[in-house]
């Protein structure tokens, strides 16, 4: 049973890795660019994987509630990316009518 347990911890410190190298990505192509598109979808993969670790961590400390924290953080996630998105669209149809 303690070989289980620690195989498990050696898998979600694999995971967090992984999504920590993902997020070091997206903080970089969102910063860097070379489109305003790309950056929008650089900030909605920081906030699929910021809630993908927050999933993780409930799973690895075994606490329910960081479920639902995961959950309203994609809530909020999305409500931003929709935002930007919009802002976006709507600036480029005044530069595109001028």
């Amino acid at each position: 049973m303690e070989s289980l347990n620690l195989a498990y911890r050696i898998l979600f410190v694999l995971t967090l890795s992984g999504f920590a190298a993902g997020l070091a990505i997206a903080l970089f192509r969102s910063v860097r660019g070379p489109e305003i598109c790309d950056r929008i979808l650089a900030i909605n993969m920081i906030g699929t994987l910021v809630s993908a670790s927050i999933a993780v961590l409930g799973a690895a400390l075994g606490e329910a509630w960081l479920y639902d924290i995961s959950m309203i953080y994609v809530l909020i996630s999305f409500l931003a990316v929709a935002i930007l998105a919009t802002v976006y669209i709507h600036k480029k149809k005044g530069e595109d009518e001028k």
